[in-house]
């Protein structure tokens, strides 16, 4: 992810988008249709640190 700064409703919005793909991706690997298994956990990552810059955002 491309360390720039997003306002606050870019945040929020972009986190919405990270956990639609994160729910795609758990349906596909239920249905063994994965291919980047770390794409998962990468997801996650993007999702904490944007949290972590929300928070320091007033």
């Amino acid at each position: 992810m491309k360390n720039k700064k997003l306002t606050k409703d870019q945040s929020i919005k972009k986190i919405a988008s990270l956990k639609k793909d994160l729910f795609n991706i758990r349906f596909k690997k239920v249905n063994n249709q994965i291919q980047n298994s770390a794409e998962y956990s990468e997801i996650k990552k993007n999702i904490a640190r944007i949290y972590t810059n929300l928070r320091n955002i007033k």
